[in-house]
C-alpha cells in the first residue's frame, strides 16, 4: 500500500478514536455514526485528490466539499439539490440548527439526548478536525502537530463536566495518536530504503533501533503518567475510577451522573433533570418530623446582569464536630428537634449532600464532609454523595408573621447586607418594586408584598413553555410574560427583594415529595426545586416559595408565606401542590426545556431569545479575519517591492568604449559611475534589483539555483524562456548591473533598472498560468519561504539554547560529580 495513502487512512482512524470522550456527553451513539460518515467522506476525498497528485490547496477544497455534501445529506436535505448539494435554504437551515444547538447546550444536562442541532454541531466539528489532522499529518508531514486538534476533542467533556473525566477515552485517543506517529515514522524509514545491520543482514522494518525504542518507551511512560498521576494525587480527581463502578443509570445530577465539585452549576443540573424523559429515584428520607420542609442542596447568592450563580468558594468545618447552629430564642418562633436518615442513590452524584435547614449533629459521615453555616451547605472536596447513607439532627423552625414583622432592617455595614443586596441596575424592576412596597414600613411587609405579587390575580401562571421577550433583560421578560417555573419565580423574587434593599438568595433542593410510606419519603428528579430565601435580622434565612403550588409536586406553603392563590385562614404549613409531571399547558415531560441562559442561571427568567441569530455576525467576523490573514503575505510582498526601488541619483555619467576610452553618454544608455558615494548607492540599487528579480522568479515557480552566477541565470532566462526581445534585453541589463556590483570597483548606475524589472515581471506574468499569477499576488512563495526559514531559524535557536541550558543543569546536578575524580570531568 502506498505509504502516503496509509498515513491518510490512519489519520482518519486516529480522529475517530480521538472522539471517544464525546461518549460521556451523549445518551446514545447516534453521534458516532454521523461522525463516521463525515470522517469517511473526508478521508475518501483526501485519497482521491492525492491519487491524482493534486496540490495541497486542491486537497483542502476537496475535503471541505466532501464534508459539506455529507453534512447536507445527514442534516440539510430540505432545499438541497439531490439531497446533497446545499442551497441558500440549506444554509438557513444550518443556521437554525446552530441556534438550536446553542439553546440545547444551556437547556440540557449531561448526558444529552439526540438533538439535531447538537448532532449537527458535533458532526461538522469532528469533520473539520479530521481535515486539519489529515492536512497536518499527511500533507505537511508533521503528525506530532495533529495531537493539538485531537486533544481539543478531549477537552470538550473536560470543560463541560464539572468533575474529572474518565481516563478511558483519553487512553483511546492516545492510542490513535501513537498509531499515527508510528505510521508516519515507518513511512519515513521506508523512504530511505530497507535497513540492514552492520553484517549486511536484512533487518525487519519494525525491529527497534535504540533511538526508536527509547522514543516508544517515553511515549508509553508519558501516557501512563498522564493516567496514573491524577489517581495518585488527592484533590486532582474525585474518584476517577468510581465512574465504572457506580452502578447508576447515568442520569444523576451532574454530567453523566458524576456531578462532583462544589462549584457545580445547580441551575444547569436542575435543567438536565427536568429534561430527562424518565422519572428515577434520587434519595429516600426517613424522618420523625410530621411536616418537614424542603431539603437543601445548594444556593446561589451571586447576582450579575446575566442572573444568579453559585458561590465558588466555601468556608466550613468538618461535620464530625457539632455544627454551629444556634437556636432562635425570640417570641413567635417555634423550634423542635427531629431526626432524619437519608439514603442517596447513584442518580444523585455530587460533592453536596441534601440536608434540612439548621442541622445540629451529623452521623455516619467522615471528616471529608464539611458544613458551612453561612450557606447551610454540606460539601466535600474529595467525596461524592452517590450511595451515601447518613443521619443528622435538625431544628424545624416555624415563624409567626408577627414575629418576622418585628424584625428590623440590617445596618448598611453588615456583611450580609453588603453582599446579598447587590443588584444590577434595572429601572423597570426598581420602579415595580418601589410601587409594590410603597407604604410598607417593615422588611417582612415589603417581602410579603413582593411575594403576593406572583399570583393568579396578576396573571402569573406555572408553565414549562415560555414566551420570547424583546426587552433584552431576562427578568423584565419574565415579569412581562408572567409565565415560568421554579427557577424563574425564585430568581425573580430574590432579585426584587434585593432591589428593596433586603438580603436574598436562591436555594436549591427537593420538595417534601408526594410518595410517602409511613415516615419515609421517596424523592425523584420530579421533586427537584428552587425557591427564595430572605434574611431577617435575628431570625436568619427564612424560605419563601413564590412558584405556584399547582406546578410543583410536594410544595409547602408555611404560615409566614401562604399560598397566594389559595389563602388558608388557618395558616397551615402543609399545602401540597399537584405533581409536576406535566405543566398546566399539558406539555409532556420529554418535551421539557429550560429556557436559554448563557450564564448558567438567569435572574428571574431564564429565557433570552435574541431578536436575530448571532451566528451570521460570527461568520462574518471569521471571514474578515481569514481574509486579513490571507492578505498579509501579499501586503508584505508589496512593501518589499516598494522598498527595493532604486534610490541613487543619476547625474551625468561616462560610457566605457571598446577601445577603453571614456566618453560622454546620453541619458538612457549604460554608464559607469565616477563618484565613490554614488558608486555605493548604485551598487546597493543593483543588489536590491537583483533580489527582486530572484523573488519574482520564485513567485512564478521558475527554478532558481543559488549556485549560479548572474550571467548564467540571465542567459537561461533570456535564451530559454521565450520572454521576447525587449524582456531579454531588460534581464541582461539587470544581470550586467549585478555583475559589476559584485565584481567591479565601478558599478553601473540605476538608470533603467526599475523599467527593466517591470518589463521582465510583465513578460514572466504573461506566460504563467492564471493560478500561478493569483498565488504570486495573494500568497507569494518568496514571502512564505522567507517566513518559514525565519521560523525554523528561531525555533532552532530556541531549541539550541534550551538544550545547552539543560546540559549545563544536568551536568551541575548530576550525582556523578560526587564520585571522586569526576568533579572536573566534562
Amino acid at each position: 500500500m502506498n505509504q502516503r495513502r496509509q498515513v491518510t487512512l490512519v489519520a482518519a482512524a486516529a480522529t475517530l478514536l480521538a472522539t471517544a470522550p464525546l461518549a460521556t456527553i451523549y445518551e446514545t451513539w447516534t453521534w458516532c455514526i454521523d461522525c463516521l460518515f463525515a470522517v469517511g467522506a473526508v478521508c475518501l476525498a483526501a485519497l482521491g485528490t492525492r491519487a491524482l497528485r493534486s496540490p495541497m490547496w486542491t486537497q483542502l477544497l476537496a475535503m471541505l466539499a466532501a464534508l459539506t455534501i455529507m453534512v447536507t445529506w445527514l442534516f440539510g436535505s430540505k432545499g438541497a439539490i439531490a439531497g446533497t448539494i446545499p442551497t441558500g435554504t440549506t444554509l438557513q437551515h444550518f443556521g437554525t440548527l446552530l441556534s438550536s444547538a446553542n439553546r440545547d447546550i444551556n437547556d440540557y444536562g449531561i448526558p444529552v439526548p439526540d438533538r439535531e442541532g447538537l448532532l449537527f454541531l458535533t458532526t461538522a466539528s469532528v469533520g473539520l478536525v479530521a481535515i486539519l489532522v489529515d492536512l497536518v499529518a499527511a500533507g505537511l508531514r508533521r503528525p506530532a502537530l495533529a495531537g493539538f486538534p485531537m486533544l481539543a476533542m478531549y477537552w470538550i467533556p473536560v470543560l463541560v463536566h464539572p468533575d474529572s473525566v474518565s481516563f478511558i477515552p483519553f487512553v483511546v485517543g492516545a492510542v490513535g495518536f501513537l498509531w499515527l506517529l508510528v505510521t508516519d515514522n515507518v513511512d519515513r524509514v521506508r523512504r530511505f530504503g530497507r535497513r540492514f545491520t552492520g553484517e549486511g543482514r536484512d533487518v525487519d522494518l519494525w525491529e527497534p533501533s535504540p533511538l526508536a525504542a527509547a522514543g516508544r518507551r517515553l511515549a508509553v511512560v508519558g501516557v501512563a503518567l498522564a493516567i496514573l498521576l491524577p489517581l495518585a494525587i488527592p484533590g486532582m480527581t474525585n474518584g476517577l475510577l468510581d465512574r465504572f463502578g457506580a452502578g447508576g443509570d447515568g442520569q444523576g445530577i451532574g454530567p453523566g451522573g458524576n456531578g462532583r465539585g462544589t462549584s457545580v452549576n445547580l441551575f444547569s443540573a436542575l435543567s438536565g433533570q427536568l429534561n430527562l424523559k424518565s422519572t428515577h429515584d434520587m434519595l429516600k428520607v426517613t424522618t420523625n418530623d410530621p411536616s418537614p420542609y424542603y431539603l437543601r442542596i445548594g444556593e446561589a447568592d451571586r447576582l450579575v446582569e446575566a442572573g444568579f450563580s453559585s458561590q465558588s468558594s466555601r468556608s466550613g468545618k468538618s461535620v464530625t464536630s457539632a455544627p454551629s447552629t444556634a437556636p432562635i430564642n425570640l417570641p413567635g418562633v417555634t423550634q423542635k428537634k427531629y431526626q432524619a436518615n437519608i439514603t442517596v442513590t447513584n442518580n444523585l452524584n455530587m460533592a453536596l449532600l441534601p440536608v434540612y435547614s439548621q442541622p445540629t449533629k451529623f452521623q455516619k459521615l467522615d471528616s471529608s464532609w464539611l458544613y458551612d453555616p453561612n450557606s447551610g451547605l454540606v460539601y466535600s472536596n474529595r467525596s461524592s454523595s452517590a450511595g451515601k447513607q447518613y443521619s443528622f439532627e435538625f431544628l424545624h423552625t416555624d415563624y409567626k408573621p408577627e414575629a418576622l414583622r418585628s424584625a428590623k432592617p440590617l445596618s448598611q455595614d453588615n456583611p450580609i447586607q453588603r453582599m446579598d443586596t447587590s443588584v444590577p441596575p434595572q429601572p423597570k424592576v426598581d420602579s415595580l418594586v418601589a410601587s409594590l412596597t410603597a407604604g410598607k414600613t417593615t422588611p417582612y411587609d415589603k417581602v410579603l408584598a413582593l411575594y403576593n405579587y406572583f399570583s393568579a390575580d396578576n396573571k402569573f401562571e406555572y408553565s414549562l413553555s415560555t414566551e420570547t421577550g424583546t426587552s433584552g433583560s431576562d427578568i423584565v421578560d419574565f415579569l412581562n410574560n408572567k409565565k415560568g417555573y421554579c427557577e424563574q419565580y425564585a430568581s425573580a423574587l430574590a432579585w426584587m427583594v434585593r432591589a428593596a434593599d433586603i438580603p436574598a438568595r436562591v436555594a436549591f433542593g427537593f420538595t417534601r415529595g408526594t410518595n410517602r410510606q409511613n415516615d419515609t419519603y421517596t424523592l425523584t428528579n420530579e421533586n427537584l426545586h428552587a425557591w427564595t430565601e430572605v434574611y431577617f435580622a435575628g431570625y436568619g434565612w427564612v424560605p419563601f416559595d413564590a412558584t405556584p403550588t399547582a406546578g410543583v409536586a410536594g410544595s409547602v406553603s408555611p404560615a409566614w408565606a401562604p399560598d397566594v392563590n389559595h389563602k388558608d385562614p388557618t395558616g397551615s404549613t402543609g399545602t401540597v401542590g399537584a405533581p409536576s409531571s406535566a405543566g398546566p399547558d399539558g406539555s409532556n415531560p420529554q418535551d421539557r426545556k429550560l429556557p436559554e441562559d448563557p450564564a448558567g442561571a438567569s435572574a428571574g427568567a431564564h429565557t433570552q431569545h435574541p431578536s436575530a441569530p448571532m451566528w451570521p455576525w460570527y461568520l462574518a467576523g471569521a471571514i474578515v479575519l481569514v481574509v486579513l490573514l490571507l492578505a498579509l503575505p501579499g501586503l508584505r510582498r508589496s512593501m518589499i517591492r516598494r522598498n527595493r526601488r532604486p534610490r541613487s541619483a543619476v547625474g551625468t555619467g561616462v560610457r566605457a568604449t571598446a577601445g577603453g576610452e571614456i566618453v560622454d553618454s546620453p541619458p538612457g544608455e549604460m554608464r559607469v559611475v565616477e563618484d565613490a558615494g554614488r558608486a555605493e548607492a548604485a551598487r546597493a540599487d543593483a543588489h536590491t534589483t537583483w533580489d527582486e528579480l530572484i523573488d519574482t522568479l520564485v513567485d512564478f515557480d521558475i527554478p532558481v539555483d543559488d549556485a549560479e552566477t548572474p550571467r548564467v541565470t540571465v542567459a537561461r532566462l533570456a535564451d530559454s524562456m521565450l520572454l521576447g526581445a525587449e524582456a531579454a534585453d531588460a534581464v541582461r541589463l539587470i544581470g550586467q548591473a549585478e555583475e559589476r556590483a559584485r565584481y567591479s570597483r565601478i558599478p553601473l548606475p540605476a538608470t533603467g533598472l526599475s523599467e527593466s524589472l517591470r518589463t521582465v515581471r510583465s513578460a514572466i506574468s504573461h506566460r504563467a498560468l492564471w493560478r500561478t499569477r493569483l498565488r504570486a499576488v495573494v500568497l507569494p512563495p518568496s514571502v512564505l519561504r522567507r517566513w518559514r526559514g525565519g521560523l525554523v531559524e528561531r525555533t532552532s535557536s530556541v531549541t539550541s539554547t534550551v538544550t545547552r541550558s539543560w546540559d549545563r543543569t544536568t551536568r551541575v546536578l548530576s550525582p556523578r560529580r560526587l564520585i571522586p575524580g569526576r568533579a572536573t570531568a566534562r
